[in-house]
């Protein structure tokens, strides 16, 4: 029997990259890799169901697990995670002096769903006692108009929600149409320097260690996902895919440490390799069900009390049976 034809959409990131070069090869698949921008990617995955295996928007995935309607399931493999104190912007001129402040303020985001700002209004809640209705929302491009949710969202009336229409997020914020926003790319009104522009944690990375050191939780962003309707004819996919992205990100990481000639154009790149496993440990970007639990847990949380996906949902839920058990070598769960 001869191998299978997939198409694999995702980013060109370091740890997808060998297997987009044929450097790690996926058992039993001939493989065409499709690099792609997330946002395009992802309305085209989630309106349309376009490729064989794509990288998701964990949040509008479970968005549409909950509703019974997602085309796909999902591997433990996340392509992507970060910690998101640095995608927060205020006006400095609107009383806004600590994250509380956000109260009652109106805050663009390109979309409500958007993962990252799930995780935000999720920290503003624990931390700040922000809740997501507290906010008034804004919902548009950031420096392109247009953009719509890219699948569809309703909130409860207590909500203060509007889309932008032609206008950009960028443009607002500058002239003060808005207080703050949320978005996982600068604004370019930040990036000229405009005034009364900044970030709301001006040194974010100090915010972002000592959140990881308080909770142990490394957010996770994107997650890799596979037709039902390929998984049900070929149900060994999954568990290989899983494979494939594992080796690729290891063989990432162990590139990152290479020091004759540094492979990211950084001065002190095995400095910082060094600093990040001393801090988060040497499986410092897990992949797998088990060590990821309590993370997932935690978004699924945040999704439901800001009235995306319904309550019940688990992070059983949203992957491949086969996915869920831990792989020979893997690093285990952390203890509670």
């Amino acid at each position: 029997m001869g191998n299978i034809d997939i198409t694999i959409a995702g980013g060109d990131y370091d740890r997808t990259r060998p297997i987009a070069d044929g450097r790690v090869a996926v058992d039993g698949c001939n493989v065409t890799y499709l690099k792609m921008q997330p946002q395009e990617l992802f309305f085209r995955a989630i309106r349309y169901a376009e490729f064989d295996v794509t990288e998701l928007s964990i949040s509008s995935y479970m968005l549409q697990v909950r509703r019974g309607v997602s085309p796909y399931t999902a591997i433990p493999v996340f392509l992507s995670r970060s910690f998101r104190h640095s995608n927060a912007f205020i006006r400095t001129d609107r009383g806004i002096k600590s994250p509380a402040d956000l109260k009652s303020k109106v805050v663009g985001c390109p979309e409500y769903q958007l993962t990252a700002a799930v995780w935000l209004r999720g920290l503003l809640k624990d931390d700040h006692g922000v809740e997501s209705w507290d906010m008034k929302w804004r919902t548009g491009g950031l420096e392109v108009p247009g953009r719509e949710e890219r699948t569809p969202i309703t909130l409860p009336p207590e909500y203060d929600y509007a889309p932008i229409g032609n206008r950009t997020l960028s443009d607002m914020l500058e002239k003060g149409d808005i207080d703050a926003l949320i978005s996982p790319h600068d604004p370019s009104c930040l990036k000229r320097g405009a005034p009364n522009v900044a970030r709301l944690w001006p040194d974010y990375r100090s915010e972002e260690q000592a959140y990881y050191k308080r909770t142990g939780v490394f957010p996770v962003m994107h997650l890799v996902a596979i037709k039902k309707a390929l998984v049900a004819k070929y149900p060994w996919l999954p568990l290989t895919l899983y494979k494939a992205f594992s080796k690729a990100k290891d063989i990432a990481i162990e590139d990152l440490k290479f020091r004759t000639v540094p492979t990211a154009t950084l001065p002190w790149l095995q400095a910082e390799v060094e600093a990040t496993e001393a801090s988060m440990g040497k499986d410092f970007w897990p992949y797998g069900f088990a060590r990821n639990r309590d993370v997932l847990e935690k978004l699924i949380r945040y999704s439901s009390e800001q009235h995306l996906a319904e309550p019940g949902l688990k992070p059983e839920d949203l992957f491949d049976e086969t996915t869920l058990a831990p792989m020979p070598g893997e690093s285990p769960a952390p203890k509670k």
